[in-house]
This record gives structure tokens, sequence and C-alpha cells, in this order.
């Protein structure tokens, strides 16, 4: 392994300016599915952020350059057999053959040079695209500071010349980490049941609000992604939805369209490719899942908010008595029913046959509300019911109203 001391000069060293990294391809029994790794100034100094994601989870960590180092060594090739690893200048590669023999190939402006682990000439196999975002080294956002962007000019995020509102830089941060999310399943959402990739998607946003997300969507997939991109945000207050179709106007979006309306009656499924929804209240979200499941959405991004259905439905008395300590206590019941909502949510779009993921929205110290439900439907399933939420229903009793809804 004496030549990943090439990545070790490549990455860790300050000059280098690394960026950003993928780690894929998992064996067999890898427990992770793929591997995410960037840069990160932290009080100590530089440290690497690790996101090693499961099929319905996610996992963070922070790293020390020698911790990072030694994750990779071990990774590649005991876990993972594939790697991309980008810097200002190079993008480095890794493949593993299945005898775990290693090739390095390393890609400048110029030609790609081969440094191989295995000797075999300076030949390799064709690596498949996993291309990081080439973003900037102190903040690697899709909407990038120091570049003005139209739309978070006129909701007061940024001034004309691109600098983030210092009071702004919260939602900011939280809209690109949205962004990242919509990046991961976008090919999903652009895919076709005959397996080739649409040139056009289309979304619905319930309970749109002030729609900073929508907004970001659209100028996204249309300013950067060069899709053709149609999305309607719903939203209760008028007034809202006038001052949204005003900007849209302004800033010359045409196929940005908001209505007033309540998602629980919204019946107008025109084709749909994803449905977003960000903090819908309570039940709110689960009619925006079923919304989605029974029009048979691909791709469905939801940040559920105030989950209080369960919360007066649990009876103590009719629960499992290993629930006891967890629903006598205010504080503790509101949030352990909360997490079961979101869990059995989950569980029931599994059944629907999606492949969920929960994970981190934005950091806990922004909003408690930080938990996004990713769901993404399986190509040719139906799914059929979890025993884990049969299971869970049963120790508390009852079930949020997406049941019935499906």
């Amino acid at each position: 392994m004496s030549d990943f001391s090439v990545l070790k000069k490549l990455f860790f060293e300050e000059s280098s300016g690394f960026l950003r990294g993928i780690i894929s391809n998992p064996a067999k029994n890898a427990e992770f599915k793929k591997i995410r790794i960037t840069p990160v100034n932290a009080k100590d100094g530089l440290c690497f952020h690790v996101e090693k994601f499961t099929e319905k989870q996610s996992f963070q960590i922070n790293m020390t350059e020698d911790e990072i180092f030694a994750f990779i060594e071990e990774s590649i090739p005991k876990n993972f057999r594939q790697a991309v690893f980008e810097t200002e200048t190079e993008t480095i590669s890794v493949l593993a053959s299945r005898k775990g023999k290693i090739s390095i190939i390393t890609k400048s402006n110029g030609k790609p040079q081969c440094n191989c682990a295995d000797g075999n000439g300076g030949k390799t196999e064709k690596l498949e695209s996993v291309a990081p975002k080439t973003q900037n080294r102190k903040k690697q956002y899709i909407l990038q500071e120091g570049v003005p962007v139209p739309f978070l000019v006129e909701l007061g995020v940024m001034t004309k010349d691109g600098a983030v509102i210092a009071q702004k830089y919260d939602k900011f941060r939280q809209i690109n980490r949205f962004l990242e999310y919509i990046d991961d399943v976008l090919e999903d959402a652009l895919l076709r049941p005959d397996g080739t990739k649409r040139t056009e998607i289309s979304i619905i946003d319930f309970g749109c609000g002030k729609s900073y997300l929508t907004f970001a969507v659209y100028y996204y997939l249309t300013e950067l992604k060069k899709l053709r991109a149609r999305i309607v945000g719903l939203d209760l207050k008028a007034d809202v939805i006038e001052h949204c179709n005003a900007l849209a106007e302004k800033l010359g979006y045409g196929a940005l369209k908001f209505q007033t309306g309540d998602i629980a009656h919204f019946e107008s499924n025109t084709g749909f490719d994803m449905m977003i929804t960000l903090h819908a209240c309570d039940t709110a979200t689960d009619y925006a899942l079923a919304r989605a499941v029974n029009w048979n959405i691909p791709v469905v991004l939801s940040v559920p908010c105030c989950q209080h259905e369960l919360n007066k439905s649990v009876e103590r008395k009719a629960a499992a008595p290993e629930f006891a300590a967890l629903l006598k206590y205010g504080i503790i019941r509101e949030r352990f029913l909360s997490l079961a909502t979101d869990a059995m949510r989950a569980e029931l779009l599994e059944s629907a046959g999606y492949s969920v993921q929960l994970l981190e929205f934005i950091d806990m110290a922004h909003t408690p509300k930080n938990i996004l439900i990713r769901a993404v439907k399986k190509r040719g399933s139906k799914g059929t019911e979890t025993q884990a939420f049969s299971d869970l229903k049963k120790a508390l009793g009852t079930a949020p109203v997406l049941e019935q809804l499906l």
C-alpha cells in the first residue's frame, strides 16, 4: 500500500487544494454503500468531514489528517473498489481489482498519468464517472459566495455583488444543503421506465411558503444543470403566493408557478417526477407523502415538522410497557413520538416500494426540525408492509394518518 503515499501528498498538504472525495463501488459485504469526504476548517485546524451512507441512513464524523489517510487505506480495497478525489488542479482516481490490486490515475489539464501498484504496465480499467463538483475550497457550496444569484439577491440573502448577508447565512447554508440532496437523486428523477433519461423535469412543492428552496431548485435545474424544469408551488397563504408569482415573473422564471391550495385537497396530478415539502406541519406531511405515493412520483424529499399526531393519540396504558419511561415525561414523550412518526412514515414508504433514507438536513444547532426523508421509487417494485412497521404500530397502539391515506 506504499503507493498510497501519492494520495497523501496530493490530498493533505496545504498546497494541494483538496476539494472533495467520493469512495464507491462497495464490496459485497461492505457496511456502507458510499463515502463522501470534504475538508472543513475546525478550531484545531484543517480536518475532514466524512459522511458514510447505508441504503437508509447516513453517519457523519470528523477526522484528522492522520485518521483520514488511515481510513482510506483501510477502505480500499477491503470494502470499496473505486474512489475519485479532486484537488484544485487534479482529479485522482483509485481502482481496486477483485484481487486487491490497486491502480491510481492522476489526471490534470494534460494527459492522464498512471501510478500502478499492481505492476501491470500502466493498464487500468475504465473508471465510471463519479465526478465531484469543483467548488470553493473554503466552503463547497453549489451556489457559491461571491457569485451573484438573482433570486437570492431579491430574497435578501445576497447583496448585488454576491456577498451573503450575515443574518441570512444559515438560510444560505440550508439552501445549498437541500440542493446537494437534489443533486444526489436527480438522475433517479430523470430516468424513464425504459432506462433512457429525460431532459425535462416536473416538480411539485407542497407547502412552499416563501419559496426560498423552490426558487433555488428552479435556478439550479435551469441555470446550472441546463434542464427544462416545470415547478408548481402550493401554499395556503394567498398573499405569499401572490408575492412568489410576482417574483417569478420578475426573474423571468416562466415555468415556475405558485397556487393557493390545501395539500389534503390538491388533486391536480400532471405527471410529476419529484415531490418536495419543507416543514409541512403535522399531518400535512402525511397528505403530501400520500399524494406522492398514489401518483407514483419517483423521488420524494420531505422535511417534516410539528409531529403532534402520535403525541395526541398514543395512550400510556395501551402502549408496550417497555415504552413507559419514554412516554412518562412530556419533553421525552414529544421527541420520542416525533422520531417514531418519521420512522413509521419511512417504513410505510418502504412498503409502497420506495428505497428510503432518513438524513440530517442541516445542523441541529440551526433547527431541531432537521430530519429529511428521502425516498426513491424502486423500479418494478410494489412493496409489502414491513415487519418493523407492524411491530412499532403494535407497540404504540396506533399509527400516523399516512397508513389510512395509503
